[in-house]
């Protein structure tokens, strides 16, 4: 069985942030709960209503292209690929055909193939049978025209983990960029997986893999459909060319229909929208980018100022990485910068998993660190500061002798093995004094203030 070689292509789909849907003025709002709201004649495809390009989703598909050293199209146009579900309005998807936005590319060292652009479909959903009423499926036509963006690899990887590893690094590209969220448990991003074994350098038959929305179920799926498939051949079978699902609870494909080619959806441009010259419109002539994922990367390492593993902590976050960036530059100094990232990675990410939103203030933030820095406050009245957004003052020097003198009372024998030459009760006298200081004392002050009582 090790004689066989997968071959996979990806087809991802990824949400664009735009304030409104691609070929209408309806608001593009992922979180709206309640079905059927952000709707119009356009989206609705009632007849006689004519869409209109939306120039910023455009644009983060022609900036997405550039960050992956793609070759943007100067000419580009939409077509119509015809296909009947209840979730396609008009019987018919606008999206690209010919002439995408976006050719070749590489991302992780796998080449892709094409970037284009398209409108997303409606939602359906399907109710089992109850109160004696049969199954019922319901549509929610919200996240119909909303922009999509597709990529598609060339079928040059080879294992599930590099295919899962690719849809992870794109995602955070699009954080980076700004042009999505991709969040994939919100349907923001599904991965289809195109999937062959064989033997030879030629291509077994190709199977598709719809719909994976998680980044472990691209993985799972992979590696399940590549041992079908092998099995099936080792008993003397044929794999046939079709759509296969992904099943969570069976951890399993299963069977959807035969596999449609290009032709079967009668592509041709669409009459209702114009055909473009992207180098005669202004705002696609400048497109200044972010500093990339794997820039920052590099950067950070060349720092030395931190670990493989933290770094790749701080890069894959993409908001908590340019709240780091902000601070490198509010902070200069190495030390400093150190410091805040020893702050971000443990005290901040960690608070950042009970709410992914959340951020300090920048300048509390700055603020703390160089305090931190400066020995004016420790560890514990830093942290305090940091979650509550005010920042904790540490004791001051004139309330130190009266704490000391306190706990040497308290502890006559610690106090008289130390006088003894045993330096390393010293630890224990501070620790009982941040103890009963409720963690606000400095721990070096607290220190050099026993040794001058105890000399």
């Amino acid at each position: 069985m090790s004689e066989y070689r997968p071959t996979i292509g990806l087809e991802i789909h990824a949400e664009l942030s735009t304030r409104t849907k691609i070929f209408c003025a309806c608001l593009n709002d992922a979180d709206e709960k309640r079905p059927n709201q952000n709707v119009c004649p356009i989206c609705m495809a009632h007849p006689g209503s004519l869409p209109v390009i939306n120039k910023e989703a455009v644009r983060h598909v022609l900036r997405m292209g550039t960050a992956l050293s793609s070759k943007l199209a100067d000419y580009t146009e939409f077509d119509r690929k015809s296909y009947f579900y209840p979730d396609i309005p008009k019987g018919y998807q606008i999206s690209q055909y010919a002439y995408p936005l976006v050719s070749g590319g590489h991302l992780r060292g796998i080449d892709i193939t094409r970037i284009h652009l398209e409108e997303d479909t409606a939602r359906s959903q399907h109710l089992p049978a109850q109160a004696g009423v049969g199954e019922t499926s319901l549509v929610d036509y919200n996240r119909a025209g909303v922009p999509l963006m597709e990529l598609v690899t060339e079928p040059v990887i080879h294992t599930a983990e590099d295919a899962g590893a690719f849809a992870r690094e794109l995602q955070l590209l699009l954080r980076y960029l700004g042009a999505g969220e991709a969040n994939m448990e919100k349907g923001e991003m599904r991965v289809e997986a195109n999937i062959s074994v064989s033997k030879t350098d030629t291509f077994g038959t190709k199977v598709e893999v719809k719909n994976l929305n998680s980044f472990r179920s691209v993985e799972r799926a992979i590696a399940f459909e590549v041992a079908r498939q092998i099995e099936l051949l080792e008993k003397g079978g044929t794999v046939v060319q079709e759509t296969r699902g992904w099943n969570e609870n069976t951890q399993a494909t299963f069977s959807q229909r035969k596999k449609e080619s290009s032709h079967d959806y009668r592509y041709f441009p669409d009459p209702d929208l114009p055909k473009l010259t992207l180098s005669e419109i202004a705002e696609f002539k400048d497109f200044a980018l972010p500093e990339l994922p794997w820039q920052k990367r590099a950067r950070l390492a060349e720092l030395g100022l931190l670990q493989v593993q933290d770094i790749e902590q701080l890069v894959g976050d993409a908001e908590l990485s340019a709240f780091f960036s902000e601070m490198e530059t509010k902070l200069a100094k190495p030390e400093r910068i150190k410091i805040a990232a020893n702050f971000i990675l443990n005290d901040i990410a960690g608070q950042r998993k009970k709410d992914a939103t959340w951020l300090p203030s920048a300048g509390l933030f700055a603020e703390v660190v160089e305090l931190y820095a400066a020995g004016k406050i420790a560890s514990p009245q830093a942290k305090n500061s940091l979650l509550s957004g005010v920042l904790v003052e540490a004791a001051g020097d004139d309330t130190l002798p009266a704490l000391v003198q306190k706990i040497i009372d308290a502890n006559p024998s610690v106090a008289a093995d130390y006088k003894a030459g045993k330096a390393a009760v010293l630890q224990f006298l501070v620790g009982q004094g941040m103890k009963e200081s409720k963690g606000s004392a400095n721990p070096a002050a607290l220190a050099e203030q026993f040794k001058k009582l105890l000399k």
